[in-house]
């Protein structure tokens, strides 16, 4: 087989060839030769391919021809080069060069052999590659011999653009072979066509283990590369958990990665071996045929020449089941890449997938920052607005008494100005009374003209005075009945007195709660207390001063009802190492009853095993004989009793600590009721000295009044 052929001859042998491939596979009839006359984009569009590659919906693309429309012909093999070149560069990952590739608008429009010899080869190099390949090799195969060794030349001449597969490999392995085992009938006649042959076939060794050593040394570079990038991977993204389980993934893979690659070292190394038995086998095989030449002319030389083929046909066995492993190995090998590449694939989305977790890490600790400032001045703006809101209600508590005292100074002004008045009045009546009594006792010398005048204003002068008494008494009867109205009004407020105090016992809390103080209750409490007496000395009212101690009243409730919650507080404080006791009580409870529950498991086992020695001794008792029993029923006795006494032993622990727990609860709960009942006496004390000192003011008060409203009422009118 030669190992260069002219472009123009090996053009035109696989137009042949592909002629003759086209006739088997789609059953193309007519000369195949003439260019001119068939349509070319049809039959390229039909021949085998990839199906997936290229499907129906690609077929669509490509139109029929006519003879005379060249420029049809033209874009559909453009279209045709096209997906194969795609094909090339997607599918096998390898770029054809540009020698190779062929001119399209020549082959439509003058169809040029060489450069249709050129699409035919990039045709038939997408067969060989496809999923497909085996049977179109299988095909290839089975046609004439000078067919597969053109198409094994047009093969090899596009070799740098297609990566070599198992198939391939197998067919031009096989090829060589036959050539070679047909070359080998006819040793004996041409001997320098042996040598040609062995250094064939050695040659053919040291590309197949140059080819191993190069896959390998790929594979190595392909593994070092993946190992770090997943260290890379390992270091950058050792935070997150996803990524973590998809790197072991990662690691498993390249550890059976690895130990497939020792598994084809050690098939290399058998190789080697077996390559070393196979030139051994060549320099006696070039002994033999030495022996040969010397006897060719002797019978007995033809029959050790027979010998030879025979031996010759076992090797031939033995290549082919070497050529199957290999094929296997190369399959193999085939999925190795098919896994490598789709790590690569994994392993760039998850970079991606890393940078893009990073940036949003980074943008959420810049809110994290921004969200912590912001709850800063949150904070201090809440506590300037509740400071301004406890001011302005401290102000506005003062300006309302301040208002309240304005009221209060000015009814009493304007019932100082009546009082005025009236007085006034008064006093001018007098006044005129005294005039006139003054005019009768100078009159009293007068005649009696006068004397009816003088009885006349002395008629008079009693009836003015008796309208003033009548007038003072209905005054004081209508000073009666306000003063019985303003007693209903004060049991009124009194009542709503309670109702507030409660309403606002329930919003004291509330606010305690919220704001955590009672800064207003503790103003109002110490300005009711320390002005009352003012109060009570400014306002002449009696019921105006009856208002404002209703007023203080209420707030003293207030302080008394915060100290009572301040004293509430501190026996809570105080109970709440009782509480701790009650936890500590259920801990030892639960231990007890934990102790409990262990015995009664181990009397049930023990149970269990004296019923066990018991049917043990009676099946000892039925089977063994006389003189053995009585040595070892006595030492199941003797097991049996120390068994009793420990579970006595173990009964009466139970029974001393059963009693134990039970004077440690009696103890306890007295304790318990002990420092309960001498905290309510604390606090019942606490509650009958308090309210007395609180009420004592009060009452004085109240006797106050009392006394001062019957003073009123027993003095007379005027």
């Amino acid at each position: 087989m030669p190992d260069e052929m002219p472009l123009s001859s090996l053009c035109v042998g696989c137009l042949y060839v592909c002629g003759v491939w086209l006739c088997v596979f789609i059953s193309f009839c007519g000369p195949c030769m003439r260019v001119r006359h068939f349509k070319v984009c049809p039959v390229l569009s039909d021949t085998p391919r990839d199906p997936f590659w290229f499907n129906e919906a690609w077929l669509g693309r490509i139109k029929e021809e006519s003879a005379d429309n060249w420029r049809l012909k033209v874009s559909n093999l453009k279209k045709i080069l096209q997906c194969v070149m795609e094909y090339y560069h997607d599918v096998l990952g390898q770029q054809v060069a540009g020698e190779h590739v062929p001119e399209v608008s020549l082959i439509g429009e003058l169809g040029d052999v060489t450069e249709l010899g050129r699409m035919l080869q990039l045709v038939l190099g997408c067969a060989v590659s496809c999923e497909k390949k085996e049977e179109y090799i299988q095909q290839i195969m089975t046609l004439e011999e000078s067919v597969q060794h053109v198409v094994m030349t047009a093969i090899q001449e596009v070799w740098p653009t297609i990566v070599l597969s198992h198939e391939l490999f197998s067919f031009f392995l096989y090829l060589f072979l036959s050539f070679q085992s047909r070359k080998y009938y006819f040793l004996s006649e041409d001997l320098e066509e042996q040598e040609g042959i062995d250094q064939r076939c050695r040659q053919l060794e040291q590309q197949v283990l140059s080819m191993l050593m190069e896959e390998k040394s790929s594979l190595q570079a392909e593994l070092q590369s993946l190992k770090q990038r997943l260290h890379v991977c390992e270091s950058q993204d050792a935070s997150t958990t996803i990524t973590g389980k998809k790197l072991l993934l990662l690691q498993n893979q390249m550890e059976q990665l690895q130990e497939e690659n020792y598994r084809l070292e050690n098939s290399r190394d058998d190789l080697r071996v077996r390559g070393e038995v196979l030139e051994r086998e060549m320099l006696e095989l070039q002994q033999r045929n030495e022996e040969l030449t010397s006897l060719a002319q002797d019978a007995q030389a033809l029959r050790d020449e027979m010998d030879v083929l025979r031996h010759s046909s076992d090797r031939v066995g033995h290549l082919e089941a070497l050529v199957q492993t290999y094929k296997r190995k190369l399959e193999d090998l085939g999925d190795l890449r098919r896994q490598v590449r789709l790590l690569e694939e994994r392993n760039t989305v998850y970079m991606q997938r890393t940078c893009e977790l990073e940036e949003e890490l980074r943008r959420a600790n810049a809110g994290r920052t921004q969200l912590d400032s912001y709850r800063r001045q949150v904070h201090e703006l809440h506590a300037k607005h509740t400071s301004e809101a406890m001011k302005a209600e401290k102000w506005q508590f003062e300006y309302k008494n301040l208002n309240d005292k304005y009221e209060a100074l000015l009814k009493e002004k304007e019932r100082l100005l009546s009082e005025r008045d009236t007085l006034r009045e008064t006093n001018e009546e007098l006044r005129c009374v005294q005039v006139h009594q003054q005019c009768l006792s100078q009159a009293a010398s007068v005649g009696s003209d006068t004397e009816a005048l003088s009885n006349l204003a002395s008629e008079i002068m009693p009836m003015e005075f008796k309208e003033t008494v009548l007038r003072l008494q209905h005054e004081n009867k209508m000073l009666c009945a306000q003063e019985e109205r303003y007693r209903q009004r004060l049991g009124e407020t009194q009542v709503l007195l309670e109702e507030a105090q409660r309403s606002q016992n329930a919003l004291q809390t509330q606010n305690r709660c919220v704001c955590g103080g009672g800064g207003c209750e503790q103003v109002l409490c110490g300005w009711g207390v320390g002005g009352f007496g003012s109060l009570r000395e400014s306002c002449p009212n009696k019921h105006h001063c009856v208002w404002l101690c209703v007023r203080v009243y209420c707030r003293e409730k207030l302080h008394e009802a915060h100290s009572d919650l301040q004293r509430k507080r501190e026996v809570i404080d105080d109970l709440e190492p009782s509480a701790n006791m009650a936890k500590k009580i259920d801990e030892l409870q639960a231990i007890v009853r934990k102790k409990d529950e262990d015995m009664r498991q181990m009397e049930e086992r023990c149970k269990h095993y004296v019923e066990k020695a018991r049917t043990v001794i009676k099946t000892l008792d039925r089977k063994q004989k006389p003189h053995a029993v009585p040595t070892e029923i006595q030492a199941l006795q003797n097991q049996l009793s120390e068994r009793d006494r420990k579970i006595q032993h173990l009964e009466h622990d139970f029974e001393k600590t059963r009693s134990r727990h039970e004077q440690e609860e009696k103890l306890i709960i007295s304790a318990w009721y002990n420092m309960g009942m001498a905290l309510q006496q604390k606090v019942t004390g606490e509650r009958n000295s308090s309210p007395g000192q609180a009420q004592s003011f009060l009452a004085q008060q109240r006797q106050s009044t009392q006394a001062r409203r019957s003073l009123t009422l027993r003095l007379p009118p005027r």
